[in-house]
């Protein structure tokens, strides 16, 4: 949304001298590695780097200004040549005040989304399906936090018909927080697991209130869009004050996926019912938990008013985002690229996944999971039960890399199958581009901080 500075100012409610109150902002940076000439920069202190650090790169760059604090107000001077400076007690809230008062003044819709596993990709099919009808602002990549939401809300421009916005969370109230900032009319829950549990005393319970935080800050003519087919996420209506509308594979939902046919490697087949319509769609993303990703988006769509069987044919276009599924082929052998993030449950999808592709004359089916994070004090009981339920799916070769997947390892050679374990991702990368042949199948699944895509580039490495 581009603001002349003074009225940035005022949104933000920081200080701003006499000159350059007429300039524009085009768009809005916090960092100054990235910054596009015109785009106003704030200067937001971090875990690691501190902003204002780098005002003299961003002005270099071209920055129309800079949000600054207040205590940090003579260096930045001295950095700013005769840029202009919006002077504030808190950047980062500066940040957020923006943002939330941009959204407000441009006044439509904004869609929310928030689980435990599965933002991203639901995020991208709500957005692929209300794109057959609508002018769309979406997040970009997985910017869902209290630094990336407010700049997403910043890109919100007038054309713009309805925001899908991903919501993530690793403590209480940080949906919450978030909502405050982009209040959101319609809400979507894709599901309660056991990501960040180490940050949750009682947790999955305490996971579950923090994801319910998204339906408790909808409006009274809000929808609430929840999984009829998670334990946690179909109660989440019971006192919810607008409208609920339930979606999954089971009976409760409507739309509801009737059916489901796997087509190895390239997808599955689903047969779609809502209210007495029915249609059907081949989508490009593997396993049942896409079935129901998917499933929202068709819910959203549907109360949007995209017709059903428009709603399928945008979500037959959607492929895989980079990391989420992807299907390569290396050496012959068909690799799913999942290694973006993990967690108990995402990997336990993935792996049934793995189980229903066919293998070639003589493959295997491979498991290379790297660490989980972030699971507290049961994580590695529960790298063991990842571990047994990928010998229950009939996995030939079960590689753990780093820290806790040395149990899943563990787990799966005590149950009978073959397992090594890794402490890097290029250790693992050179097993598979020595043992790896023609008609394996290999999925490789992850935490975000194992890096594990390096395996792959150890594996392609001559």
């Amino acid at each position: 949304m581009k603001l002349e500075l003074r009225q940035a100012a005022h949104w933000c409610g920081a200080e701003l001298g006499s000159a350059g109150g007429e300039r524009v902002a085009a768009g809005y940076s916090i960092d100054s590695r990235t910054i596009a000439p015109g785009e106003l920069f704030i200067a937001i202190k971090g875990e690691r780097f501190d902003g204002h650090d780098f005002l003299t790169d961003a002005f270099a760059r071209g920055a129309a200004g800079a949000i600054v604090a207040r205590d940090k107000l003579a260096g930045a001077r001295k950095k700013s040549g005769e840029k202009p400076l919006l002077v504030v007690d808190d950047t980062l809230k500066a940040l957020q005040q923006l943002a939330s008062a941009a959204r407000r003044h441009w006044g439509k819709r904004v869609i929310g989304i928030t689980g435990s596993a599965g933002k991203t990709t639901t995020k991208e099919a709500v957005a692929k399906v209300l794109s057959a009808k609508y002018s769309v602002l979406k997040s970009q990549g997985n910017l869902n936090n209290g630094f990336g939401l407010p700049l997403q809300l910043l890109k919100l421009e007038p054309e713009h018909q309805v925001a899908v916005i991903e919501m993530g969370m690793s403590n209480a109230g940080e949906i919450t927080a978030l909502a405050h900032i982009a209040s959101p009319d319609w809400g979507v829950v894709t599901n309660v697991g056991t990501a960040h549990a180490q940050n949750f005393a009682d947790g999955v319970h305490g996971i579950a209130r923090a994801k319910y935080e998204l339906v408790e800050a909808l409006p009274p003519h809000g929808v609430a869009f929840l999984n009829c087919d998670d334990h946690y996420v179909s109660q989440f209506g019971r006192d919810f004050r607008g409208k609920a509308v339930y979606f999954g594979c089971g009976p409760c939902a409507d739309p509801r996926a009737a059916s489901i046919e796997p087509l190895g490697a390239d997808g599955q087949r689903v047969e779609v019912r809502a209210g007495d319509k029915k249609a059907e769609m081949t989508l490009k993303l593997l396993g049942r938990h896409n079935v129901a990703n998917a499933m929202a988006a068709i819910a959203v769509g549907l109360q949007a008013g995209v017709p059903l069987k428009a709603c399928c044919a945008a979500l037959a276009e959607l492929e895989p985002e980079d990391k989420r599924g992807q299907v390569l082929t290396i050496g012959g052998a068909t690799v799913i690229n999942d290694c973006y993030n993990s967690n108990p449950e995402a990997l336990k999808a993935m792996i049934g996944t793995l189980a229903a592709i066919p293998v070639g004359e003589g493959g295997r089916r491979i498991l290379v999971a790297g660490a989980m994070l972030e699971l507290g004090p049961e994580s590695a009981a529960m790298h063991a039960a990842s571990g047994k339920a990928a010998t229950k799916a009939g996995v030939d070769v079960v590689i753990g890399v780093s820290g806790d997947a040395r149990a899943l390892a563990d787990a799966a050679q005590n149950a009978g199958v073959e397992s090594l374990f890794f402490e890097s991702p290029e250790q693992a990368g050179e097993w598979l581009r020595t043992a790896a042949k023609p008609g394996d199948v290999v999925l490789l699944k992850a935490s975000r901080g194992v890096r594990l895509e390096r395996a792959l580039d150890a594996w392609r490495a001559s």
